[in-house]
């Protein structure tokens, strides 16, 4: 099985920063059934909340405990606010596995890897460009679901201000910034699974492994963080601060946790993108 080796002779006129520009990519993904798959799940999850919510009543509190859950029916804010809280741990973490890390593994799985190179499109464009969509779409999946959920809120329960489970509201206007910031916040989050996705999208031809391990790996994170023994040092994982942008939904927002929390999701999202880079360059691509 001979090795790929890069071209030393291309073609007169050939541009490497004109191959395979993102706009391409991001049309050859949104063509893929997996794509509106994952986008049609999150557009209905409203719908099954607000049919949940129809079925079973309005939501009771717990004991003594108040939680944004109770105050779901309030507005269209708070059931769009209800709907991240209720996707923010796992659900939202699927449409990040997937389209980072399916993208490189699925062109070796389907052996067209190797002829995307000899194009010849350089292999640092190529990786790029797949991260670029693969992020972009996972930030996509993240706005699509509090539009529809503050659309299908606001047909069902009216417009108006975010109801404060502890008491107050903030203003619509303010209630949407608010929102705004905390799906920023949550793509931050999630940048973790997303380099780890796409680091093991770049080392498997199998995209299900890929995609199974950074969410196995993710689940992996939550189970550490909830081990209470470890003290501190959850500190430096993830997944304690992937519920902090609940403190931007209140009268008087506190932002030390989303600091802190931004902080460490970059941190290895950058190591972990930078091992994906550093792998792909050097790897003998023969599928």
């Amino acid at each position: 099985m001979s090795t790929l080796t890069e071209r030393t002779e291309v073609a007169s006129g050939y541009r490497a920063g004109r191959t395979l520009p993102v706009r391409v990519e991001l049309l050859r993904q949104l063509k893929r059934r997996r794509t509106m798959v994952m986008f049609g799940i999150l557009a209905v999850l409203p719908f099954v909340l607000v049919a949940a919510f129809a079925i079973g009543g309005e939501p009771d509190g717990r004991g003594n405990r108040i939680t944004l859950m109770d105050t779901a029916t309030a507005s269209g804010a708070n059931f769009a606010a209800v709907n991240l809280f209720v996707s923010a741990g796992f659900l939202l973490v699927i449409p990040v596995a997937l389209f980072c890390g399916d993208t490189v593994a699925s062109e070796a799985g389907w052996s067209s890897l190797r002829y995307l190179l000899a194009a010849p499109v350089p292999r640092a464009r190529l990786l790029w460009s797949k991260l670029v969509v693969g992020l972009g779409l996972s930030l996509a999946a993240m706005v699509l679901l509090p539009v529809v959920a503050l659309a299908v809120g606001s047909a069902a329960y009216g417009w108006g201000p975010l109801q404060i489970p502890t008491g107050g509201s903030l203003a619509t206007g303010t209630a949407a910034r608010r929102l705004l910031v905390v799906v920023a916040y949550l793509f931050v989050s999630q940048l973790v699974t997303a380099g780890l996705a796409f680091w093991l999208s770049t080392r498997t031809d199998a995209p299900l492994g890929a995609v199974g391990g950074a969410v196995g790996l993710t689940i992996v994170g939550n189970v550490l963080d909830a081990v209470t023994a470890l003290g501190d040092w959850r500190h430096f994982l993830p997944a304690h601060w992937q519920f902090a942008w609940a403190d931007a939904v209140q009268p008087h927002p506190e932002w030390s946790g989303m600091i802190q929390g931004t902080a460490v999701s970059v941190t290895y999202a950058l190591i972990l993108f930078t091992l994906a880079f550093r792998h792909f360059t050097r790897k003998d691509i023969v599928s």
